[in-house]
């Protein structure tokens, strides 16, 4: 399990990062929502964790920013504000939990790993992906656009796939290598740039909004353009 840890006090969050560590969990730490973005747009996670007061953009905003990005990350606020207000006010922003600190570290992280279960539980029960008028079955491997039936190989389909579970952020290549061809650093990624233009050729070509692009020197997203 990947973990995205946002906290501006450093003891604080090195404290949960070292305890999440000891753990099992793949910890992520950034020390305020900026550089949080960031990594949210780099790389993909299981679980978010974001501090509710920060200097640069607090909590809320920050789950809002992420859920008009369309990322269906789970979200687990914690913070210092404990009203009901306050946790209504995190739920509406896009949260999936909200944790009042001072915390028991042992909650914290059945709290993370019941997310992280529920979020498993939803993918797998999930058959259809849509993009505007992109379709995708996973139970049948049918593709459509705009009704018109697109026949894909098995590895396109998982290229485009994993493209359209992670819409809203550039993929970089090598996640794509590890996540879709799950091979490491030292293969070649010119692989995925043909297969990007496969895609291209059958997704793209014959339609005049373009979904599929590239983010030159980092990696390929899906947007309507």
């Amino acid at each position: 399990m990947k973990v995205l840890l946002i906290e501006d006090e450093p003891k604080t969050a090195s404290s949960i990062k070292a305890f999440l560590d000891e753990n099992g969990v793949d910890t992520e730490l950034c020390l305020n929502a900026a550089e949080g973005l960031k990594k949210i747009d780099r790389q993909s996670f299981d679980v978010i964790v974001t501090d509710v007061i920060m200097p640069d953009m607090d909590g809320i905003k920050l789950s809002q920013v992420l859920r008009s990005k369309q990322i269906k990350t789970p979200i687990l606020m914690i913070s210092a504000l404990d009203e009901t207000e306050d946790k209504i006010s995190g739920l509406n922003a896009g949260a999936d939990d909200y944790l009042a600190k001072p915390f028991d570290l042992k909650e914290l992280m059945a709290r993370i790993s019941a997310l992280h279960r529920r979020s498993n539980l939803s993918n797998l029960s999930s058959e259809k992906i849509n993009y505007e008028d992109l379709e995708i079955n996973i139970s049948t491997l049918e593709v459509t656009r705009s009704g018109k039936k697109i026949i894909l190989t098995p590895k396109e389909f998982s290229l485009l796939e994993y493209l359209l579970r992670n819409q809203g952020r550039v993929i970089p290549k090598l996640e794509i290598l590890e996540k879709v061809w799950n091979l490491g650093v030292e293969i070649n990624t010119n692989v995925i740039e043909v297969y990007v233009n496969y895609l291209r050729k059958k997704i793209d070509k014959e339609f005049t909004d373009k979904l599929i692009h590239t983010h030159f020197g980092i990696g390929y997203y899906i947007k309507k353009a």
